[in-house]
This record gives structure tokens, sequence and C-alpha cells, in this order.
């Protein structure tokens, strides 16, 4: 009979405390995202010459277990009339984010600092064909990217920014 009552009384306390979960469509109601969330990696852009720090050496694409990346590059135009260091660029850039396992390997593996994570995490999209995301979609997301100087020790690279 204690054992009933303490039971009771356990049901009684959960069914009046409040509620935790959090209705997520709703943009009022939604939960902070941490300050170092890791969403999906965004791709970073330099804004002085309106090009993706992305050279295209295929370093992520080599490296990704799910081999959900796929990479194109070409000659850039910018570095033959010399206002780009880089030689060759980026002309396609795509995650395929349904099989995307954020394991962040990408990001590591980046010479170039090109990939970063944002902490972007809604990607719901009407078809599954939609998920692959291309560079321009994924450097959209670094608005919402932290200033990784804050926390990366010893790191001295240019902040990203995003194309205007």
């Amino acid at each position: 009979m204690i054992g009933f009552v303490e039971g009771l009384f356990v049901t009684i306390r959960t069914a009046l405390r409040r509620p935790v979960t959090a209705q997520y469509p709703d943009p009022s109601k939604r939960q902070p995202v941490a300050d170092l969330f890791m969403g999906f990696p965004a791709l970073t852009w330099d804004n002085d010459v309106q090009e993706p720090y992305c050279t295209g050496c295929m370093v992520c694409v080599r490296d990704c277990p799910t081999q959900c990346m796929s990479a194109i590059m070409s000659d850039n135009p910018q570095h033959a009339e010399g206002r780009s260091r880089r030689r060759k660029i980026v002309e396609a850039f795509e995650i395929n984010l349904g099989r995307c396992i954020l394991c962040g390997i990408c990001v590591d593996v980046c010479p170039f600092e090109a990939l970063f994570w944002s902490p972007e995490y809604e990607y719901s999209e009407p078809k599954i064909a939609d998920l692959l995301h291309d560079k321009t979609k994924l450097s959209q997301w670094m608005e919402t990217v932290p200033d990784f100087q804050e926390y990366e020790s010893g790191s001295e690279a240019k902040k990203p920014t995003v194309p205007q």
C-alpha cells in the first residue's frame, strides 16, 4: 500500500510540473542553440574579391566517409586579371545533407579554412532530392556562424564573411 501511495505521489507531482517540450514550428517557443553548436558545414566567402575561399582541392571530398560532397574546380579568371591570389576556384560545390553524418572531417581537413560549422540545423525540404545544397545555399549559412577566433586558440585566419 505504501508503494502505491508513493507511486501515486510521483505521478501527481510529474503531472503538475511545467512542460519541457518546445513547440518546434513556433519561432517564439524554440529553445536557444548553444554558442558552439555544430550544425551543418558552411562555405566561407571572401568579400574582398567576391569568391569563395574554396579552391576545389578535393581534400574534403576524398576524406568524407559517406561521400556526400562533390566539387568541381576550374581556373580562376580573377587570378589571370591579377585581382585574386587563388589560381583555382571551386565552380560547383555541393553537400547532400541527407547523407551527411555531421562527423566534421571536412571542416578539420580543409587546408584553406573554406568550410566552417554553422549553427544551422533546419534543412527540411519538401522533397528528398532538394537536400542537395550547392555553394550558394552553403555560403548563406555563414551569416549564422559565430566569430571562430573567439573559441579557436591560436587561429590567425581572417574571419569568414558572407557575400552581400
